[in-house]
């Protein structure tokens, strides 16, 4: 049996550049491509750590870092969900994928979904999990961070002291601290492991970031997204004519599951499992069923 954790014999990370901008991927194993997209504030080494070993055995596996994000670098610019989708579709090119399975998680499904839904050619098979986008999201007083940081200067303070609070906060503090976000339910010491909380404190430490987040930020929250506006793909779903897996952790805080449900209903080749004892991040939660579900989607 091949273990979730991630071994070092497939996956492997690398560099390599687009243009002026240095980027960060996670890569390996042989057969079809399937492209994973991580979400707001994490990485492809993070987001998918204990998914792309799994997948790699039978599959061509590709996890970028994000602009922003990880160890790519972090130009000044406007971090939005065009943005993300534009670099995603530069990376194919430079990898030379015509085509891939392309998996999301968070901002990365609606990052996924942009690209499916304009350049419909490069996505064979599309998986999104518990995705933005869907339906208007459940803001809870856990979630109010969020709108604070769009604020001039509180974002920036905030951002401070997260940075700090991930340099001396006791990690029992921080993972109870995330799961209050994430609706995380599950054992919070493999979800939220050591080495997971070690590549999050550098990357808040790293130059940039927090400039990168919240322009990240400051473009998703606002009275359009919160009312439902120009983020909700509804409208668009039944323009998906590829097969579709949405995987959804049945605890999410912030995307409830009724919008994994409105969405199957809207998409003509779309299956939905429910992760139970998960919340936000069924794929870092419950990982052995996440990929069980993953590996009889991708075939």
């Amino acid at each position: 049996m091949i273990s979730s954790r991630k071994a070092p014999q497939l996956v492997q990370s690398g560099f390599l550049d687009l243009g002026s901008l240095r980027v960060h991927h996670m890569l390996g194993g042989r057969g079809p491509a399937v492209l994973f997209i991580h979400g707001l504030g994490s990485s492809g080494y993070m987001e998918w750590r204990r998914n792309l070993e799994p997948t790699a055995t039978r599959h061509r596996v590709y996890a970028p870092d994000l602009p922003g994000y990880g160890r790519t670098d972090k130009p000044r610019a406007r971090y939005t969900v065009p943005y993300f989708a534009r670099f995603i579709e530069r990376y194919m090119e430079d990898r030379g994928l015509r085509s891939a399975a392309l998996i999301g998680a968070s901002l990365g499904g609606r990052v996924a979904l942009e690209v499916a839904l304009d350049r419909p050619r490069l996505v064979r098979k599309l998986v999104l999990v518990n995705t933005l986008g869907l339906g208007r999201p459940k803001v809870r007083t856990a979630q109010v961070m969020y709108g604070l940081v769009t604020i001039p200067r509180v974002g920036e303070a905030v951002m401070g002291v997260a940075r700090d609070a991930l340099a001396w906060a006791p990690r029992t503090m921080i993972r109870r601290f995330a799961a209050r976000y994430s609706g995380a339910s599950a054992d919070l010491t493999q979800a939220l492991d050591d080495e997971y909380l070690s590549d999050l404190r550098d990357m808040y430490a790293a130059d940039g970031y927090r400039s990168a987040y919240l322009s990240t930020v400051r473009s998703l929250v606002n009275p359009r997204a919160l009312f439902g506006g120009h983020h909700d793909v509804t409208r668009r779903l039944n323009e998906l004519k590829i097969p579709v897996q949405l995987i959804w952790g049945a605890d999410d805080p912030l995307f409830p599951l009724a919008h994994a449900e409105r969405a199957q209903s809207l998409i003509g080749k779309a299956s939905l499992a429910v992760i139970k004892g998960a919340g936000h991040t069924p794929q870092a939660e419950r990982p052995e069923e996440f990929n069980r579900v993953l590996h009889d989607f991708l075939g």
